[in-house]
């Protein structure tokens, strides 16, 4: 310890003495904190960036606190605005604590009995010769130590080991566990520990060998010690540990014998979060750098595999609320008893693996309740995988279902994995399986009756285990009589069927679904739409919805998007002048005509390309169906434009 200049002084006090001397100048304002724009800079994560000066104001120094997180104390009691030092005076912020006095001789004395019972600290590393990627060959007396005692080889076994381990481990307790019974298995210490750094940095002991220690009977090393290590970042090997008063329980570790120690930082995003104690209880031996740089190469990989497990727990909440919000969205909204039947029926099969069979004219919801059996079923963490069989053409269908190899057709340039593959231990909903090839129908029976599938290309068995739910607003019975869809596979869809009510059969619903899509749209918006008047209620209430909820959700987005006032009017529900799907009489005015529906549907096809003057894109869209469905309409019922 030295000085240069005269008094008076701030002097760094320490636990084992005194550290940097800093002489005052009046005239000087001396600020005390973490930023690095200091006249003192503060290396103590307690500290503000900004958190006290010392100046010289009339005839006397001062401190004041600089409005601190954690506030200034000055003789253990908090500065309040500015106070007068006086020669003796203790200044504490965070864990570092200066002596003001006039001169070096006003010192207190450090007894030397304390100076003879200091901690013997052999040695401070920060790193290891396991982490260097082409460590420096051994000197002779080196390597004449490793052929006595431990090798370079059998150290990096047990690394590799321990690695192996750590990265099997599910839980942070049992991390820690794991990386003190590697340790004692490759050190020469028999009791060790892992602290954990909580907030406030206080420290819990999350770990402790041997199991008989008990986790209130342990006695970590002394805060001192703590403190050097956090401090420094570096970890620590000391001796004569029995003898040192910086131990927090000294008879206890007597009792243990410990007769050296390590203590090691884990770090992680730059920040110390948990500390490895080892102590060597055996007198004929003691720790050694060997088992120092050991314990700081599985320090850091401590670190890492926390970091993972944090990363992945992280991911796993974040999953969670997304699948917590996508199951809000899909909750089927009604109170009507048609709705409300159909929650019934989805509680009863959701919890079961049976094949679901749903059907509903377009837009009534049947994909709300297919999202709604499988987040209320035993599969809720897997996945649930959409596809709509009449978006694809024929050939391509096999492809998504069960995907293919390279090669297996012209533009398949890598493997690809198919819809079933991606919902293994999940669900997938097949919409409009009365489109399906009927080819392609036949694979998808075999794989509904257990047997694994071929990806298109390939030759290597594939099996899965995925939950099918199947939508379909066709009349699979007629299909069937026409040859187009398979009886066995019908009867394999149609273990349970639920039949989704038109919205016309549930208007009670309307102004309940009307509200709901409005928030819906007014917040995503950030529209201040306070409601519907009761006129445009009335007339959405009264209204048939061939579009069904569809249909409704897009009049209330429309509306919300388009509105000129608080509340939604008459003007601003635009509905479509279309009838309801099959009222054929009602549409075209004329009398009942006993016609089956593939002709009924023949006719409204031509009669809305008619009306779009055969834009097709606007026809499809008038239809609610894909432009390749309505190609392949126009084709199949061979309808032509007239010239």
């Amino acid at each position: 310890m030295s000085s240069s200049g005269s008094g008076p002084y701030l002097v760094d006090r320490r636990d084992d003495g005194y550290g940097d001397v800093l002489p005052l100048q009046a005239g000087q304002r001396y600020t005390l904190g973490r930023a690095n724009t200091n006249r003192i800079v503060l290396k103590d994560e307690l500290s503000s960036r900004d958190h006290a000066e010392v100046y010289f104001a009339e005839s006397g120094w001062h401190l004041r606190d600089l409005k601190s997180l954690n506030g200034t104390r000055l003789n253990g009691e908090l500065v309040a605005g500015e106070i007068e030092l006086a020669t003796g005076s203790e200044i504490q912020i965070g864990k570092t604590r200066y002596l003001f006095v006039n001169s070096i001789d006003e010192l207190p004395r450090v007894p030397l009995a304390d100076l003879r019972d200091t901690m013997t600290i052999r040695k401070r590393l920060s790193s290891s010769r396991f982490l260097t990627p082409n460590p420096e060959e051994p000197t002779d007396e080196e390597a004449r130590i490793s052929l006595a005692g431990r090798s370079i080889g059998r150290d990096l076994m047990q690394l590799y080991r321990l690695g192996l381990a750590m990265g099997s481990a599910t839980t942070y307790h049992e991390l820690a566990d794991i990386v003190l019974d590697g340790l004692l298995g490759a050190v020469k210490a028999e009791v060790g520990a892992v602290l954990t750094l909580k907030e406030g940095h206080e420290t819990e002991i999350t770990s402790v060998r041997p199991d008989g220690l008990l986790k209130r009977t342990y006695s970590p090393v002394s805060e001192f010690v703590t403190n050097e290590v956090k401090r420094g970042r570096e970890a620590i090997l000391a001796e004569d540990v029995a003898r040192s008063r910086y131990l927090s329980n000294r008879d206890s570790l007597k009792d243990l014998g410990a007769t050296s120690l390590i203590c090691a930082p884990v770090i992680h995003q730059d920040r110390v979060t948990a500390l490895i104690h080892l102590y060597c209880t055996d007198p004929h031996k003691s720790l050694s750098n060997d088992d120092l740089e050991f314990t700081i190469a599985v320090a850091r990989h401590f670190a890492l595999v926390m970091g993972q497990m944090q990363r992945q727990e992280s991911l796993s909440a974040e999953n969670r609320s997304l699948r917590e919000q996508l199951q809000v969205e899909s909750e089927l909204v009604g109170d009507s008893e048609a709705i409300r039947t159909v929650h019934e029926q989805i509680g009863r099969v959701a919890p079961t693996n049976a094949t679901v069979l749903i059907r509903g004219e377009s837009g009534a919801g049947k994909e709300l309740v297919a999202r709604a059996i499988h987040f209320n079923s035993l599969r809720r963490e897997g996945p649930f995988i959409c596809l709509n069989c009449a978006a694809i053409t024929e050939t391509l269908l096999e492809s998504e279902l069960f995907g293919h190899e390279r090669g297996a057709f012209t533009g398949a340039t890598d493997k690809k994995i198919g819809k079933f593959e991606s919902a293994n231990r999940g669900t997938i909903f097949l919409d409009e399986i009365g489109e399906m090839a009927f080819g392609t129908q036949a694979k998808l029976l075999r794989v509904l009756e257990g047997h694994p599938f071929e990806r298109v290309g390939g030759s290597m068995p594939v099996r899965v285990e995925v939950r099918v739910v199947a939508a379909t607003n066709q009349p699979l019975e007629q299909i069937i009589r026409e040859g187009k869809f398979r009886r066995d596979l019908f009867y394999r869809l149609q273990v349970v069927e639920i039949k989704v009510p038109t919205l016309r059969d549930r208007r009670t619903d309307v102004p309940i679904l009307a509200e709901h899509f409005l928030r819906r749209f007014a917040r995503e918006t950030s529209r201040k739409i306070r409601g519907f008047t009761p006129a445009a209620m009335a007339q959405m209430t009264a209204y048939d919805w061939p579009g069904n909820v569809r249909e409704l959700k897009n009049v209330v987005e429309r509306a919300v998007a388009l509105a000129r006032g608080s509340q939604l009017d008459v003007g601003d529900i635009l509905l479509t002048s279309l009838e309801i799907p099959g009222d054929e009489s009602k549409a075209s005015g004329e009398h009942f005509d006993p016609i089956t529906l593939e002709e009924m549907e023949k006719r409204h096809i031509l009669r809305t390309l008619e009306h779009t003057h055969w834009n097709k894109s606007q026809a499809a869209g008038i239809l609610k169906i894909e432009r390749s469905t309505l190609d392949r309409k126009i084709k199949a019922f061979d309808l032509k434009k007239e010239e």
